[in-house]
């Protein structure tokens, strides 16, 4: 199954929704022209095509093993990932400083997108890294920085991050891992983790491990988690590295998909010491690591683009090449491609429209972050907003697009040799790391939609009514406020309850405004097509689901937990 990197695609989008000219034209953002972008990107591409998409299958094949206490991944991936740390391939959106290219993170996306349409296992890494570079540079001291960051932004190195423990997955309170100071400030952990992807590869000479632990005599609860970095081989002040760090691989899952991605469980100072650096201050653990986790929740919404688009071109590519039955106008006697026959049109058109609009989403969402680095003060407001629906309703396109796939291809689509059913496999994880949708759900009508007083909720409200014209889009946008109100002042139970409907109504909203304005640019005739479907379609598909979306709905809670037998 071959891979064409959509460059035309992302470029429309940093065109007509990241604004990517008027950036490059700003102080912050001057080290490169449009034309140096382009460059860049269509080298990515194809670096992305020619060396990282053969690994897909191989990958899947394969796996990641566990030998002797350490990972080792499947063949050809060590030899890619030196080549995209020679070509500097993951240095885009971080300053000259520590190596980067200084970029808008939009531009890092598009870089990570074209990474991961290859092969999604392979691009999770650098995610991971770009996290983990993020929190370093918002609360790592001086130091930390100067040691860790060239490295990490080169790729040389890795990063991971390591919240989840046995007893505590959705509830990070519930972390058990302890740091103990020391008397050379370091610190001392102990505990294991996890669910940790890439928390060990042979791929870098370095894996740095941003570690979430409670310290003696910490509050309860979330209060008192603080975050510490521990690289796998301890980094002395000259940046060499020295003895190992007493981190130690106890496993590897055995999972649905993402089989080159490593899934590790780590127990850190069982049988050495693992000495760590506070980042940030004590007891702020959750801050430091929202900050990791908020960038990491973008890059998995930016997965589920990832995995849309490839499986939008497999299923095209199929339905061009197979023959079968005549048309249902009767032009011919003779069968035809399946391409001609309606259902399989209209599966086709969604799959693509619906991956334009996730891309949209994301895009958007990126430029909040891009605004915030030019100093706009409404930016942050609509990044914490926007990053839910993000998340969630990108990741939920990707298993959609990723199902039609296999239904585009029938039979065969069923069969692993055709390459979309580890489309789906892979994908499907999407929608529950880095916080399960549901949670994203819960986030936004908890939190997001009454942030400070409701201002970016309401700001946003404002400009899709002032901009938006379909009718339809106009009517969702309308719905989606009164609901928004209402969740706010609604009891727990029924606004969780109507949380999951609510998200997607909302997302729609704000893609199908995204694509509405798109349609003033120069497009193909399937983009142009598939944004009119979106907005014919889809939109009043998401409408439908106001009743489920309200609190006044009837109780789901209305019967006991034991009655469900």
């Amino acid at each position: 199954m071959s891979y064409r990197p959509p460059l035309e695609a992302i470029e429309c989008v940093l065109t007509h929704v990241s604004q990517l000219d008027g950036l490059l034209g700003s102080k912050q953002f001057d080290s490169c022209g449009a034309d140096e972008v382009r460059a860049i990107l269509e080298a990515v591409a194809k670096f992305a095509g020619s060396e990282i998409a053969p690994l897909r299958r191989i990958g899947d094949l394969e796996g990641a093993r566990l030998e002797q206490g350490s990972v080792l991944m499947p063949r050809g991936y060590k030899e890619a990932y030196a080549s995209f740390v020679d070509g500097g391939y993951g240095a885009t959106a971080v300053g000259t400083n520590f190596g980067g290219l200084g970029l808008p993170h939009c531009v890092e996306l598009a870089a990570l997108e074209l990474i991961g349409g290859a092969d999604m296992a392979f691009g999770l890494c650098p995610i991971l890294t770009a996290g983990a570079v993020d929190a370093l540079l918002h609360h790592g001291s001086e130091g930390q920085r100067q040691r860790y960051l060239q490295k990490l932004v080169s790729g040389e190195w890795t990063g991971t991050m390591n919240l989840t423990e046995p007893q505590a997955g959705s509830d990070v309170g519930a972390v058990r891992t302890m740091a103990t100071p020391g008397p050379d400030g370091h610190w001392s952990i102990r505990g294991t983790k996890i669910f940790i992807s890439f928390g060990d590869h042979d791929l870098a000479s370095n894996i740095v491990h941003l570690i979430l632990a409670r310290t003696p005599e910490a509050p309860a609860g979330t209060r008192g988690l603080s975050l510490f970095v521990a690289p796998k081989f301890r980094v002395g002040d000259d940046g060499g590295l020295g003895k190992a760090n007493g981190i130690k691989v106890a496993s590897l899952e055995h999972k649905l998909g993402l089989h080159a991605s490593p899934t590790c469980a780590l127990v850190f100072g069982e049988d050495d010491p693992c000495l760590g650096e506070l980042v940030g201050p004590l007891h702020g653990g959750m801050r430091a690591m929202f900050t990791m986790m908020n960038n990491a929740r973008l890059n998995i919404g930016l997965q589920g683009v990832q995995i849309a688009e490839r499986a939008r071109q497999a299923a095209i590519g199929y339905a061009k090449d197979r023959i079968q039955s005549r048309a249902v106008s009767g032009a011919s006697a003779l069968p035809v491609p399946i391409i001609e026959h309606p259902d399989v049109r209209r599966m086709l058109v969604r799959m693509t429209a619906l991956t334009h609009a996730a891309r949209a989403l994301i895009y958007f969402t990126a430029l909040q972050r891009d605004h915030m680095s030019l100093g706009a003060r409404s930016a942050n407001g609509r990044l914490e907003l926007l990053t839910p629906l993000a998340k969630a309703y990108a990741t939920d396109v990707g298993n959609e697009v990723a199902s039609l796939a296999i239904q585009v291809h029938g039979g065969a689509g069923y069969v692993e040799e055709t390459g979309v059913a580890q489309l789906l496999r892979d994908v499907r994880i999407t929608s529950i790391y880095e916080g399960t949708n549901g949670i994203q759900a819960a986030d936004l009508v908890s939190r997001k939609i009454g942030l400070d007083e409701g201002e970016p909720f309401a700001a946003l409200i404002l400009q899709l009514k002032r901009e938006a014209r379909n009718t339809e889009l106009l009517s969702l946008i309308r719905c989606c406020a009164d609901l928004g109100d209402e969740l706010v002042k609604a009891p727990a139970i029924a606004r969780l309850s109507a949380s999951y409907p609510f998200l997607t109504m909302l997302s729609v909203a704000v893609c199908g405004w995204l694509l509405e304005r798109m349609l003033s640019a120069e497009l193909t005739d399937l983009h142009r097509t598939s944004i009119q479907y979106y907005l014919e379609r889809i939109v009043p598909e998401a409408l439908g689901l106001e009743a489920s979306a309200s609190p006044a709905a009837g109780s789901i809670f209305a019967i006991g937990a034991s009655e469900f037998a």
